[in-house]
């Protein structure tokens, strides 16, 4: 029953329409308070390492995810004293939050599109309650339509779709050789070979003589009997050493190979044992990873095998014009199609369900991700998006946009960390952190509406923002080159027999939308004909340099020291210290990887794995060293002042001042600094990189120990994570490169960049089936005035204009930085 309001009761407050943070301190943030309207777009700004994430993720994100878990349970609030709150005083006005963050981490090769999207559970669903079974044939729970479950895989590739196999090739590829001389490469090295070797001899196998002579039986046996014979083996005598009888197990080659493949605990002997291995389809289920009875099941005509392999703008034409086979289908299939809309209209409708996902890119993940968010309902929560336009192509960022903007409609606060310029124009709300990185960063210099950023002086954002464009006088004159490699009748992916070629001494960029076919042919395809022709000695390229985004690491234990090789000559500086010579410790006692010096209670990681019941585990500081990864004792021992700790706690930027006398140190630490990455600590653990951040030292990694052999350098998309500011400072040191007369090629998105190359190569004219054909090549003018090029337009107004650095610094023809 309705009663009114007692009129005599205070007035009930009006609910603060704003996320109020106090005292922000999480890394370099300097205690900052700021102000974020809830329902509205807000981007976060700023230069690479000026404190945007730390605000956005590490102070936002992380507060909501630990007031969730106050809410919960008694065993989650156990859980964040190990995880660690946020640095920060307060935070009202804060609700629920979802991060779409670009995760570091690698799915699982089971992972693919359809799971990530939850595509493949209506599919499935699909199938089981409205397929064309046949006569007699019993109905299907969905389970049976998953590779992943007992009762949907493939008993013989346990729903893998491949299977390895050895052959006698692999296993001896040297048949003119006995088996003392090493015929069987598949054996391990050292005393265990030797071992079986032994063991053979005592059976009565003659090891002496050639290989292919020996009776084809008995070479059958050799390399592929399952039976372990137990032998007693009597070594031969060797000056100075008694070697007594002992009893040996024989094991083939074929199981060793198999057994070390599937159960070694070693990448090392993984990937060597991966050598003598040859995988095809499975001969049982043809690579389609179902049992039979669920792949005799059809939809309009199709096996499931057959829809999860289209494109899904493909399979979404099937499901439109299925003929009606019943109100479920009818139902399922326009829930599928509802689903797959979100997909396709962010770019990605090249991909198909069974792309799995460790071949994706980040950003093609959060997408995937942010599609499903779509159509999950949610309303009043925040969504933490970390850069959602890497990897798009300026024709798809519009649709980008869209969702950004259906999100909101739909009752959602969105968070975005973003350096694309169109997606910052488009914001409600800006918040750009600075000035600079690191320790030169931490503020917010501005909080407001867009317009309003424009007379923030100190803001980087701000100059590119709203940079003057003047009407380009003229081309300006692009590099000749200086030979060439020609790719002829590419067949691989969505590339069908393409012939291509890229021009030596110059930049060169491969544009193109997603999913039209760019890194294969410069990851795969390219790199693989370079990398076979380098032994040739006429051939004109004598290194190659694959420069990728792929983590330097998976684990704390990696970071930017060990990787860059900067470690060990700061181990070798400790180790000289006074102190532990005194000692006598050796550089290993100054290593988190091995016992002694480091914390045990961590082992040297400074972190802890925490489980989350139903949730992904964390990472938490190591209650024991506080983070340090090394024991007190190790502490004591200081070079300059400061223990090694602290050493690796230093910035890039601090490291080279601290270490100037160092030649060996100084140098890894000015390439790091060229390349724009100064605000990076030593130790920063692999897991906090970025992947443009892990792609950077990479190339610093290259540069710093730089050798004059012509060499061509592969960079795929080496601008993501990037503010404006920071692909000056990037590009910079590529056309540096070519000027030294190197090749540089890249995988690109960015306009201003391919209007500053020297030659460029346009993919498509779409994504997948739709793509991979070459829609335009020659230089950026020659590619903007391309008919059918949908990379033309954008091309074309970065080219006609120039943009008038505001600070001073000049004119930069074609918006490129090629200064």
């Amino acid at each position: 029953m309705h009663q009114d309001a007692d009129p005599s009761a205070p007035p009930r407050p009006s609910l603060d329409p704003y996320v109020r943070v106090r005292g922000a301190r999480e890394h370099n943030l300097r205690g900052v308070d700021v102000d974020i309207p809830r329902d509205a777009l807000t981007v976060f700004t700023g230069v690479s390492g000026s404190g945007k994430s730390s605000l956005a993720f590490g102070t936002l994100y992380a507060e909501a995810q630990r007031r969730y878990f106050e809410s919960v349970a008694p065993y989650a609030r156990r859980l964040i004293h190990q995880i660690g709150a946020p640095k920060v005083d307060s935070v009202t006005g804060l609700p629920p939050a979802v991060s779409l963050e670009q995760r570091r981490s690698s799915p699982g090769s089971r992972s693919s599109v359809g799971t990530v999207t939850l595509l493949s559970n209506s599919l499935r669903m699909l199938y089981s309650r409205a397929g064309t079974y046949p006569p007699g044939a019993e109905r299907l729970d969905s389970d049976a339509f998953s590779p992943n479950t007992a009762v949907g895989a493939c008993p013989s590739c346990h729903g893998i779709g491949r299977i390895h196999h050895t052959s006698e090739e692999l296993l001896v590829p040297e048949p003119e050789l006995s088996i003392r001389q090493g015929a069987i490469a598949a054996w391990p090295g050292a005393w265990q070979g030797k071992n079986l070797r032994d063991i053979l001899e005592a059976l009565g196998h003659d090891v002496d003589r050639p290989w292919r002579e020996l009776p084809a039986k008995d070479r059958e046996w050799i390399l592929f009997t399952e039976e372990q014979p137990v032998v007693t083996v009597h070594p031969v005598r060797e000056a100075e050493r008694i070697q007594r009888p002992y009893q040996g197990t024989y094991m083939s080659a074929h199981r060793y190979v198999m057994r070390t493949f599937a159960d070694s605990k070693s990448a090392t002997l993984r990937a060597r044992a991966e050598k003598f291995l040859a995988d095809a389809p499975c001969p049982v289920c043809e690579g389609r990873r179902l049992r039979p009875e669920a792949l005799a099941v059809t939809f309009a005509g199709y096996g499931i095998s057959e829809l999860a392999a289209m494109a899904l703008s493909d399979l979404d034409r099937v499901l439109a014009t299925a003929p009606p086979a019943g109100e479920a289908a009818r139902v399922l299939a326009e829930d599928l199609r509802s689903r797959i809309g979100p997909v396709t209209e962010l770019g990605l409708g090249y991909l198909s369900l069974d792309r799995t996902a460790p071949t994706l890119s980040a950003g093609e993940l959060q997408r995937l991700r942010l599609a499903t968010q779509l159509r999950s309902g949610l309303f009043g929560v925040v969504y933490v998006l970390d850069e959602p336009s890497a990897g798009l192509h300026p024709a798809d960022t519009e649709a980008l946009l869209g969702v950004l903007d259906r999100l909101k409609e739909a009752g959602n606060t969105v968070f975005v960390v973003e350096h694309q310029l169109d997606v910052v124009r488009h914001a409600d709300w800006l918040v750009d952190v600075g000035p600079l990185a690191g320790e030169h960063g931490g503020r917010v210099l501005h909080s407001g509406p867009p317009q309003a950023l424009a007379g923030v002086e100190q803001s980087a954002t701000a100059r590119h923002l709203f940079a003057a464009r003047e009407p380009a006088a003229a081309p300006r004159p692009v590099r000749g080159a200086t030979g060439e490699v020609r790719l002829s009748r590419v067949d691989r992916n969505n590339l069908r027999d393409l012939e291509a070629r890229f021009p030596l001494g110059v930049f060169t960029a491969v544009t193109g939308v997603s999913g039209s076919g760019k890194s294969t042919l410069v990851g795969q395809v390219l790199a693989r004909e370079v990398g076979e022709r380098l032994a040739e000695p006429d051939f004109p390229v004598r290194r190659l340099v694959e420069v990728d985004q792929k983590p330097i690491g998976r684990t704390p234990r990696s970071n930017l020291a060990t990787y860059t090789g900067l470690f060990d000559v700061v181990r070798r500086l400790f180790t000289a210290a006074p102190e532990a010579r005194a000692r006598g410790w050796k550089a290993g006692r100054f290593s988190f990887n091995v016992a002694g010096g480091r914390c045990e209670t961590c082992q040297g990681e400074g972190f802890v794995s925490v489980e989350l019941l139903f949730l992904p585990s964390t990472y938490a500081p190591c209650p024991e060293c506080g983070g340090a990864r090394y024991n007190t004792e190790t502490l004591e021992v200081r070079y300059a002042g400061l223990n090694i700790a602290e050493v690796l706690a230093l910035t890039v930027e601090s490291a080279a001042g601290f270490f100037a006398e160092v030649p060996a140190a100084a140098r890894s630490l000015r390439a790091l600094e060229d390349i724009g990455l100064g605000y990076l600590r030593l130790g920063q653990p692999a897991t906090e990189l970025s992947g443009g951040e892990a792609q950077r030292i990479k190339l610093a990694t290259e540069l710093q120990r730089l050798r004059r052999d012509p060499t061509l350098y592969l960079l795929d998309e080496p601008t993501t994570g990037l503010h404006p500011a920071d692909v000056r400072v990037l590009l910079r040191q590529l056309h540096g490169l070519v000027d030294a007369g190197h090749s540089v090629v890249v995988v690109e998105h960015d306009m201003d960049v391919v209007a500053g190359a020297d030659w460029v190569i346009d993919l498509g004219p779409g994504g997948g089936a739709q793509g991979g054909l070459i829609v335009a090549e020659g230089t950026p003018w020659e590619v903007a005035r391309t008919p059918g090029s949908r990379t033309a337009d954008y091309l074309a107004r970065a080219l006609d204009t120039v943009t008038v650095d505001v600070a001073g610094a000049g004119a930069v023809a074609g918006g490129t930085a090629s200064a």
